[in-house]
């Protein structure tokens, strides 16, 4: 009787346009790559895959259910470039089949830097679904999947969350099966939803490699190895890039098929269902608790922060780019505060991460970039000029810069400081 999950993670950065140490402006954003990459991923991607899933929702009458993640920045890009997008996710929310999840509006890693900055991000988020798609979030994703006891205590903490979803990594399993609802430890209300990384795996990276055991990948046969789950779970959370159908996985691999023909073989076994993530908290109580001291995240095999903090460069960029916290917020400009908050985006960070690089493996996708050096160069050169315009208000003087992250290892997850930070406040 296993209920398959399935939730979408639906994103693009705002990518900087090459930025010397000459330039004097304030336009650091490459519209017309951002454009042309919206538009182009819309095309092969979010227009046929939601064309697609809406077709499946009405053609089961409700019982194919899912969930997105849509970030912040690429709301904005969609009402910018690919307004057809939007009519597309509005019409997929309209359904009463489709979930939409909370996350940091910029996707970015400020849980680990600034735990004020983190829940600013998550009520911005909260207000922007709440704006286009009518509903509140009740199920919490972090940016890339990164984990760990703090964040659960802290998301637990705001009230405003019934679960909150990460990586099922083997090392924080200890054996057991990530096809069950579990409770963060430390956490009374909080449930924990763990992505079965090896199906969704199947799909996201495997579908297309004929060198694989087990190519070719057909509905029957996966709906079969789901099926197989029973009596050993209750859920198989499925959680991958949306950009997986079209993008990652061409359509002529057959991957749009596979999807169309999937939820009628899962639905074969009277059993089986398809649930959102609030349904599957809802439907099946904890199996147990899960400690995740130390921080894991999605990426890799290491399931952990090298992807994004793994060299000198990363680390020096995005302790800078939070030093000047203070310094940016004070000037009260928006405009310099939206240019700061995009610069936090994770995928900056990605594109200066050295691991594998010369393999042109996923570290180099969609990366604007001929080395994570240009990356780390440019990035910098643009956080500089940022700093310049971080001057003295009218009003007052500036206190001085934010701190830099926990003085306890932001790695470790601890807070800074015993201050608790801001609740959450409630979608009217």
């Amino acid at each position: 009787m296993p209920s398959v999950c399935f939730y979408f993670q639906v994103h693009q950065p705002v990518r900087l346009r090459h930025y010397t140490v000459f330039d004097r402006n304030d336009e650091y954003f490459d519209d017309h790559k951002n454009g042309a990459i919206c538009r182009k991923v819309a095309h092969k991607c979010y227009l046929p895959a939601n064309r697609l899933l809406l077709d499946i929702i009405r053609r089961f009458h409700g019982r194919f259910r899912i969930a997105y993640s849509v970030t912040g920045v690429l709301l904005e890009q969609f009402e910018r470039y690919a307004p057809e997008v939007m009519s597309t996710f509005d019409a997929l929310a309209q359904t009463g089949c489709v979930e939409f999840l909370a996350e940091t509006y910029y996707h970015s890693l400020s849980f680990l830097y600034s735990r004020e900055e983190f829940v600013e991000q998550i009520n911005k988020h909260v207000d922007a679904i709440n704006y286009f798609f009518h509903q509140k979030p009740r199920v919490f994703r972090n940016t890339e999947l990164i984990y760990n006891n703090d964040l659960a205590a802290l998301i637990e903490s705001t009230n405003s969350f019934d679960a909150i979803i990460t990586e099922g990594a083997d090392h924080i399993l200890g054996g057991r099966s990530p096809n069950f609802v579990y409770q963060p430890k430390g956490c009374n209300k909080l449930k924990l939803l763990l992505k079965n990384y090896s199906l969704s795996d199947d799909i996201a990276f495997r579908f297309s490699n004929r060198d694989w055991a087990q190519w070719p990948l057909t509905a029957d046969k996966f709906a079969h190895w789901v099926s197989k789950v029973n009596g050993n779970g209750t859920v198989v959370n499925l959680f991958m890039d949306y950009e997986t159908f079209g993008e990652h996985q061409w359509e002529d691999t057959g991957i749009f098929d596979f999807m169309r023909h999937l939820p009628e073989e899962i639905l074969k076994h009277p059993d089986n269902s398809f649930k959102t993530p609030s349904e599957v908290v809802q439907s099946y109580g904890s199996a147990g608790v899960i400690d995740v001291p130390h921080i894991i995240s999605w990426a890799d095999t290491e399931r952990d922060l090298s992807a994004w903090l793994g060299n000198a460069m990363q680390s020096n960029a995005i302790h800078e780019l939070y030093r000047i916290e203070k310094k940016v917020k004070t000037t009260n400009n928006e405009k310099i505060i939206s240019d700061w908050r995009k610069l936090q985006a994770s995928d900056h960070f990605y594109y200066m991460c050295t691991k594998y690089f010369a393999d042109g493996d996923v570290h180099k996708y969609f990366n604007p970039y001929d080395s994570p050096y240009d990356s780390y160069i440019n990035f910098m050169n643009v956080l500089d000029h940022l700093q310049g315009r971080c001057v003295e208000p009218a009003t007052g003087g500036i206190e001085g810069s934010a701190p830099g992250p926990n003085s306890t290892g932001c790695l470790s997850g601890a807070a800074s400081d015993t201050k608790h930070p801001p609740d959450l406040q409630p979608v009217d």
